[in-house]
């Protein structure tokens, strides 16, 4: 890999698998976990980890089971349990103290089933950003297993960041180039699976049980969740914000770094004085 990261690389056993976590900020400063998204290794969150680690945090983002340099998994470990585990293990295993966890997208999911099956009365706050709202009863994830397909086998034989371009319109040359650089470390049953998942798997049986505190952000022009989803989303839970980020779809702060950071610094802020 040729881009710069600024993270520190760690290795950590949890839940039966060796996993690498990039490491920002000072050690004694509180806990943030960001949890990256389907195709996303922890390099493609780098960005957004330094500016967290601005502003107080200690940051830590994992590669997710079957990507980056994390252990694959067996066929069928690549459930919202198994990766909630995962979570919960690298908490203990890193001495993470009730930590702010960030998750988009699958990592929203895991987000929301962590804080769920592991920590119901005692998680930081959750940023659940653009979290897959496709199930039993609703429309399929928006995008299609075969685009999954087409752009690991691009990344595979070697791809560029005009190429990824093609699917990611709106993003700096900098995260294109490392997009490129590090898609074909995700392996092929681990995106598959999750993906199948999304539509098997139901985020609002989760949404329903958790605690507070919890924020929903959402791309304004997102089609996963759309604004259909959001209302049933607020219906079931009207207890919980839910925030729209302008000019962006479902990649928010890729999409519109500086809105997704306004829309979520007083909540980080507040929440690092707790």
């Amino acid at each position: 890999m040729t881009t710069a990261i600024a993270g520190e690389s760690v290795f950590a056993e949890a839940n039966g698998l060796r996993h690498r976590v990039l490491r920002y900020g000072e050690p004694d400063s509180p806990d943030l976990l960001v949890l990256p998204g389907i195709t996303s290794p922890a390099v493609t969150a780098d960005f957004l980890a330094v500016l967290f680690a601005d502003w107080g945090y200690r940051v830590t983002v994992p590669d997710a089971r079957g990507r980056g340099e994390t252990e694959r998994a067996p066929s069928g470990q690549y459930r919202l349990t198994d990766y909630a585990a995962d979570v919960a293990g690298l908490v203990g295993a890193l001495g993470l103290h009730r930590p702010v966890v960030v998750g988009h997208s699958m990592g929203a999911r895991i987000a929301a089933a962590y804080a769920v099956r592991h920590a119901p009365r005692d998680h930081g706050l959750l940023v659940l950003v653009d979290p897959p709202t496709s199930g039993p009863g609703r429309g399929p994830y928006p995008t299609s297993r075969e685009s999954f397909l087409e752009q690991l086998h691009e990344a595979q034989r070697g791809t560029t960041a005009d190429e990824i371009r093609r699917f990611y319109p709106k993003w700096p040359e900098r995260e294109l180039r490392l997009r490129a650089e590090v898609l074909a470390s995700c392996d092929e049953t681990a995106v598959l699976e999750t993906h199948e998942g999304f539509e098997r798997e139901d985020f609002f049986e989760y949404w329903a049980r958790l605690t507070a505190p919890v924020l929903l952000v959402r791309g304004g022009d997102s089609p996963v969740v759309p604004a259909a989803a959001a209302e049933d989303l607020r219906s079931g839970r009207p207890d919980i914000e839910i925030l729209s980020v302008p000019a962006a779809g479902h990649m928010v702060p890729w999409d519109n770094l500086t809105g997704f950071l306004d829309t979520v610094r007083p909540h980080l802020l507040a929440a690092r004085q707790r």
